[in-house]
């Protein structure tokens, strides 16, 4: 698609009447021959203007070659250039008694007449079929950041410390238990020789390549600017087959090298985030190249209509009518523009009758192809002119820089800044800091490190005995029977342990990693949680636990399968819940080597206690809501993991 086309030219031959100038607007083969009789009527005083700038596709430079239609012409036709593949056109047409007849041959324009009559329940219907809906990236911390001064002034702030604290002493005894055994405070340490025995630089080159093929998402978006592919024709498609390849080489290279599950949790996990990453920059900037090319386009036929306009004969009260609703017009779309949402401009376009009724009347003069008076012509330009004013703000979109506004954002730099990001969201512009606190990132580097530490310690003293002897439970030829009746006891085992791991594996990366990545890069939005542990319902639990993945699913999988597939917001809901148990279901195949859709079917299992806890009664009862979180969340990994050890 090209960012900018040579400026149309018209030249005049024999004068003739300027009532019946025309705009001829793309290269039509010639004008339709009207009746001898008309030509008769007309001929001695008839006047042609061809604006004629060849016939090329939306995604090359216009023509400048002129091309005049027969001199008795009375049709004018106001049409993209890309009118002959599929692109937008309107003909107008003069009657023998000096009418106009729009037709509309695209539905482009008819479109946009729909959408701005005013309709309040089509605009309802809009409404929910947003595609993209807007995010709010602002200046923030997390909750236990020490920058927060919430944390710092909370009255549970020393709960915090005394978690810490707790979790020291604890260490210093299970070292002093390991010196006495194994005359080393780190134990036997069979977890981590498992962990770093095995190709560990071929897992490092392997991330670098899992990395650097994202840079297709880019080729792909430059493809569709420069308009060889249409990212609404082919585009997607070549997108989904890239992410399903993408995703599917990269899990299976991990099965074939035979890897440890913590070399293949680890890619798995990069593989899954950078999946996201590129699924939201293609179809973002997929959006914004369609929006690109239809302002392309609008902006085409709005100069036809502008010369059109000019020509045609105007009596004072007409032009003091359409003057009105041009203005009153412009007025009542230029406070909606923010929005950046063309469904909610044509819900709240406030007109007067006359101004509304005449925007119906276009429309329906459009479709039944009956004749139109000259202030029609000036709303059909206005709605035209606020449409490419919207769609500019939408291409626009919060961002202040120029240079990051689409196209101009479609840049290496751009893309590779992106990358590291800690949000799997794609904006054309995130609030940013001015610089590094290296004594920020020297802390959340050594929290991230001993954290790890402490995790593997835990591990290898009170998980890692009971998966081995699980695992020699099944090597001795015990039936699944009589393994069920350890399961009571494996459950208890693994309970506080892995309650443990969970919580501080949630710390590591969503407070220790995410920080110092958002530091690293100047990210200044670090809400990558909220207070989920005040949680009343599961519900809120996955909004608040994960925000940057419940972002993506917010916008590329509920909001975005409402606009495409139409679902409601119950199967929208339920479509986005079993995705998310899909992709859990295969983390536990990476971590145990088997399918067997335990944690799938507890995910789905949710969808009931959300139904509970949106009940009148549940919602007055907000302990009890947090207690029935609280156990799941504390026997929920115990349970699971022992099911998948066991059978």
């Amino acid at each position: 698609m090209a960012e900018s086309t040579s400026p149309l030219k018209v030249t005049q031959e024999e004068p003739l009447n300027k009532s019946q100038s025309a705009s001829l607007w793309g290269r039509t083969g010639g004008a339709r021959e009207r009746s001898k009789a008309d030509a008769d009527a007309t001929t001695q005083e008839s006047e042609d203007s061809v604006l004629c700038p060849g016939d090329v596709s939306t995604s090359a430079l216009l023509d400048n070659d002129v091309r005049s239609p027969p001199s008795n012409s009375d049709v004018f036709v106001l049409s993209s250039p890309s009118a002959s593949k599929g692109g937008a056109s309107a003909t107008l047409r003069e009657t023998n008694t000096r009418e106009y007849i729009l037709s509309a041959d695209d539905s482009l324009i008819k479109d946009i007449l729909s959408r701005n009559v005013g309709r309040q329940d089509e605009a309802q219907d809009h409404k929910e079929k947003v595609p993209f809906r807007d995010l709010i990236f602002t200046r923030q911390f997390t909750a236990f950041d020490r920058q927060n001064p919430a944390s710092a002034s909370s009255p549970f702030h020393g709960f915090f410390t005394m978690f810490w604290l707790g979790i020291f002493l604890f260490l210093v005894k299970l070292a002093a238990d390991n010196w006495r055994a194994y005359g080393n405070i780190l134990g036997p340490s069979e977890l981590l020789q498992l962990m770093f025995d095995r190709e560990v630089f071929v897992m490092g080159v392997t991330d670098i390549v899992l990395c650097s093929s994202t840079v297709f998402c880019l080729v792909l978006q430059k493809a569709v600017l420069t308009g060889y592919l249409s990212w609404n024709n082919s585009g997607w498609i070549i997108q989904n087959v890239w992410q399903t390849s993408y995703i599917g080489a990269f899990f299976g290279w991990t099965v074939y090298r035979r890897w440890p599950w913590s070399h293949s949790f680890f890619i798995l996990i990069h593989c899954l985030v950078m999946l996201m990453k590129q699924h939201s920059y293609a179809f973002y900037n997929g959006h914004l190249s369609e929006l690109y090319k239809r302002k392309q386009v609008l902006e085409q036929i709005l100069k036809g209509l502008e010369d059109l306009h000019q020509s045609l004969p105007k009596s004072d009260e007409a032009t003091s009518s359409t003057a009105l609703a041009s203005s009153h017009l412009r007025e009542t779309q230029a406070d909606e523009l923010h929005l950046r949402s063309r469904a909610v401009l044509a819900q709240n376009i406030q007109e007067p009758d006359n101004s509304r009724s005449g925007v119906a009347n276009l429309e329906a003069a459009v479709k039944s192809g009956t004749a139109l008076q000259p202030e029609n012509i000036s709303h059909l330009r206005t709605i035209i002119e606020s449409e490419i004013d919207v769609i500019q703000d939408e291409l626009k979109a919060k961002c202040t820089d120029i240079s990051k506004q689409y196209p101009s954002n479609l840049t290496l730099r751009n893309f590779a800044q992106y990358i590291p990001f800690p949000t799997v969201v794609y904006e054309l512009e995130y609030p940013r800091q001015e610089r590094i606190n290296w004594y920020y990132v020297a802390e959340k580097g050594a929290a991230t490190f001993g954290v790890m530490v402490v995790m593997n310690v835990i591990s290898q003293a009170y998980i890692y005995p009971i998966v081995v002897s699980t695992v020699r439970m099944a090597e001795a030829g015990m039936s699944v029977g009589e393994r069920l009746q350890e399961l009571p006891w494996v459950i208890v085992d693994l309970l506080l342990p892995l309650m443990i791991e969970h919580l501080l594996a949630w710390y590591v990366v969503w407070d220790c990693v995410l920080n110092l990545l958002a530091e690293l890069t100047y990210f200044a939005d670090r809400g990558f949680y909220s207070s989920w542990w005040n949680s009343t319902s599961f519900d809120q639990y996955a909004r608040d636990w994960n925000r940057p993945v419940h972002n993506f699913l917010l916008r590329h999988v509920y909001h975005s399968s409402i606009a495409a597939f139409h679902l409601s917001k119950p199967a929208a809901m339920l479509a986005t819940f079993f995705l998310s148990a899909l992709v859990h279901e295969l983390v536990m195949w990476c971590l145990f080597r088997k399918v067997r859709g335990y944690l799938m079917g507890m995910q789905m299992l949710q969808l009931p206690l959300v139904g509970l806890a949106k009940t009148k009664w549940m919602r007055q009862r907000k302990v009890l809501g947090n207690v029935i979180f609280w156990f799941g969340i504390i026997t929920g990994p115990s349970c699971l993991c022992s099911l998948y050890l066991i059978t």
